[in-house]
């Protein structure tokens, strides 16, 4: 498969252990490639990545509305794990129904103050790849 499109976003973070754990457990994600201060992490659906680059500092972490979107399988899996980020205080807001195309979701924050929607409902890959 040819690298071809959106392959990746890079992200600054802190502490790559805490992050890594973040996105495994909200989003699915696992490490593909390692180097000294790098995780490369997929949930390994399509040709995508999140690189974590450790940094001492976070300068621009993706506030509310710069944020990164993952699909969930059920409106319980989004539930499931808001209840999750209350309890460990990373939700920011929801979850909310917009119904079609924007779904069920809610705003979760990453231990940098990145911020992850998780949702269910979404119709990106219907709008995006239409039947001919």
């Amino acid at each position: 498969m040819k690298d071809i499109g959106l392959t990746h976003i890079a992200l600054q973070v802190t502490d790559l252990q805490k992050s890594y754990e973040f996105y495994s457990k909200y989003a699915g994600m696992e490490i593909v490639h390692e180097r000294n201060g790098v995780l490369w992490i997929s949930d390994k659906t399509r040709p995508f990545v999140i690189v974590l680059l450790e940094s001492k500092t976070v300068m621009n972490p993706l506030s509310p509305d710069s944020h990164i979107g993952i699909g969930v399988k059920s409106k319980a899996e989004v539930e499931r794990l808001c209840n999750l980020a209350i309890k460990e205080k990373c939700i920011l807001s929801g979850p909310r129904d917009f119904g079609p195309p924007v779904g069920y979701w809610a705003y979760l924050k990453d231990p940098d103050n990145h911020t992850v929607e998780i949702s269910f409902g979404q119709e990106v890959g219907r709008t995006v790849i239409k039947d001919k």
